[in-house]
């Protein structure tokens, strides 16, 4: 019956509908603040998100699959070959000893994507600080010698003593990255790596909802404007080595960017 109703139904329209279904999906509408785009979301704090993400990434760190990005996984990695020259940059500058603090880093994600390549390295400490659920989680089934969690940046700094500050996918979800960021670089970091950040003309706050096939969620997400966003890092003495386009692509009306950061010594 579906495939006789189907038959009927002239290809523009059916066309049409394939497209309505999809974009209901991606970034939506131009909200006033974030308070109005937080109302219209589920938010990023579900339990749901944290167990897929957890059993997805347990999987990698057991050898049963190769990559995991955003609770999905692949049977190949999708490398960003410019976060790891930064991140490789760094460690030669360092003398291969690498201490980044990855924020918003999730379970690990970018540590697994990458560690083929950290493996190589004289002394690596790589600590992702995240909300309260996820660091409980890491630090239940993920945490050893290297990969550590943490709830705040201050608690991180004061142990590990990053020298690499990773920022993917990140900036975008907080209500106020400026405010939050003139806190985290009084810690003074010698590299900032920034990776997967949306961009637009305008700055603009949009409504993201992610593929049900991911998982049901959907949250606020700013979409900044480059000249201003890099004069925030400017005014903290740092300096753009090398700027890239994103793994997530770009259209028309935004783009995804990644930038590579070193500290300007006074």
């Amino acid at each position: 019956m579906k495939q006789l109703i189907k038959s009927l139904i002239p290809p523009i329209i059916v066309d049409t509908l394939r497209k309505l279904k999809f974009n209901k999906y991606g970034w939506h509408g131009n909200y006033k603040n974030w308070e109005e785009a937080k109302k219209a979301s589920t938010g990023y704090d579900s339990d749901a998100i944290l167990q897929k993400v957890r059993m997805s990434l347990l999987k990698v760190k057991n050898g049963e699959a190769v990559y995991e990005r955003d609770s999905v996984l692949f049977d190949k990695i999708q490398y960003s070959w410019t976060l790891l020259s930064g991140v490789l940059l760094a460690a030669s500058n360092a003398k291969s000893n690498l201490r980044v603090l990855d924020f918003g880093g999730s379970l690990g994600s970018t540590y697994y994507q990458n560690k083929k390549f950290l493996d190589q390295l004289d002394s690596v400490s790589w600590s992702v600080v995240e909300q309260k659920h996820f660091v409980d989680a890491g630090k239940k089934d993920f945490e050893d010698d290297r990969l550590k969690f943490y709830y705040d940046v201050t608690e991180c700094v004061k142990e590990q003593k990053p020298n690499v500050l990773v920022l993917s996918s990140v900036l975008q979800y907080i209500e106020k990255p400026y405010e939050l960021m003139d806190e985290i670089l009084k810690s003074d970091f010698e590299f900032i790596i920034i990776d997967r950040t949306s961009f637009s003309k305008n700055k603009q706050i949009k409504l993201q909802i992610v593929p049900s096939s991911i998982y049901t969620a959907s949250y606020p997400c700013w979409f900044f404007e480059e000249v201003e966003f890099l004069k925030f890092f400017v005014k903290h003495n740092y300096k753009v080595i090398e700027k890239f386009n994103a793994s997530d692509g770009r259209t028309n009306e935004y783009t995804f960017k990644g930038f590579i950061l070193e500290k300007v010594q006074c």
